[in-house]
């Protein structure tokens, strides 16, 4: 059956502001055709079939009385309380067991009949026997006062619930608030430490390289002596005079010498051919006589002799220091 016959069809249950459902074998709503009539205010869907009520039928807010009588119901939608308009609410003989929250926000509601179902000790003693048009008036009062009481207490669980979430959650930010500050302290102390050890190698690397330089400026600085040592002591030995002993030295050298030659002049006149020659004759007389003297002179000789080699050593040794 399409839609168009089933909107046909429901045309045809339609009398005035009322839908005439019931006994049609109805085992879902009809609730996107109920919503069309908006005019039709008063619903039948007694001794059907039904088992529940889809969400969408809390969305005919224009429904003012609901006969749902003799169904399979179960349980109703939890968001009923949006029919604000609803005054009169049939529910006798299904398998209701419980209402929804919501039902305290049916401000509207006058009339209810609970009777012929399973309900909950606690509901079943607020909605009463529901025999007469008085009792299911008072229903109507009772289990509205009883839903609003549950209701308020559902709203205090969940102000409960919602608190303690919020506790926990805190509770949660705070921890997290605490490990991350923990881990940033902890990068922190690794970042300081790593850079405390960069910090030590660098000085580390510093101190090295300053030792070397050091080093360096104390070598350098050696050989600079050295040379300005060597640098004076050529500057010194340029300008500073000849000692004397150098001009002593220069006489003992022509001394040596003049012996020396008088010393082979003698010889020769001695002891070769010339010995009879009349030049020979006063340097052999000379020499016989200085032999003679020398022979009486032996101890100032030897005196002689000691001065001649200390002067002689001495001499040596200035040669070599100016050398140097």
């Amino acid at each position: 059956m399409s839609k168009n016959s089933k909107v046909l069809n429901l045309k045809d249950k339609i009398c005035g502001n009322e839908v005439d459902l019931s006994l049609c074998d109805v085992s879902e709503v009809p609730v996107r055709e109920l919503a069309l009539f908006t005019k039709a205010t008063v619903v039948d869907l007694s001794c059907n079939n039904i088992t529940s009520l889809p969400p969408e039928f809390c969305n005919l807010t224009h429904l003012v009385k609901l006969d749902l009588s003799k169904n399979q119901l179960t349980c109703l939608p939890d968001d009923l309380g949006n029919l604000a308009s609803l005054q009169k609410l049939d529910l006798y003989n299904n398998k209701l067991t419980v209402l929804p929250v919501s039902f305290s926000q049916l401000r509207s509601l006058k009339w209810l009949d609970l009777k012929d179902n399973p309900l909950e000790a606690e509901l079943a003693k607020a909605a009463g026997d529901c025999l007469d048009e008085k009792q299911c008036k008072q229903c109507a009062a009772k289990v509205l006062l009883h839903m609003r009481s549950l209701h308020d207490e559902v709203d205090r669980v969940r102000v409960k619930r919602l608190l303690r979430e919020k506790e926990l959650e805190r509770k949660r930010e705070v921890k997290q608030r605490e490990r991350e500050a923990r881990e940033k302290e902890a990068r922190k102390r690794e970042k300081a430490e790593e850079k405390e050890k960069r910090r030590k190698e660098y000085n580390a690397q510093m101190a090295a390289v300053a030792a070397r330089e050091q080093q360096k400026r104390k070598s350098e600085e050696m050989k600079k002596k050295k040379a300005q040592t060597a640098a004076d002591k050529k500057a010194s030995a340029a300008t500073m005079p000849k000692p004397q002993r150098s001009l002593l030295g220069l006489m003992f050298k022509l001394l040596l010498l003049l012996l020396l030659g008088l010393t082979g002049v003698a010889a020769a006149c001695k002891w070769t051919d010339l010995q009879k020659e009349a030049v020979c004759l006063p340097v052999n007389v000379a020499v016989d006589d200085g032999l003679s003297w020398a022979k009486q002179q032996e101890a100032a000789v030897r005196q002689l002799l000691q001065n001649l080699s200390s002067a002689a050593k001495e001499f040596i040794e200035s040669t070599r220091a100016s050398k140097n």
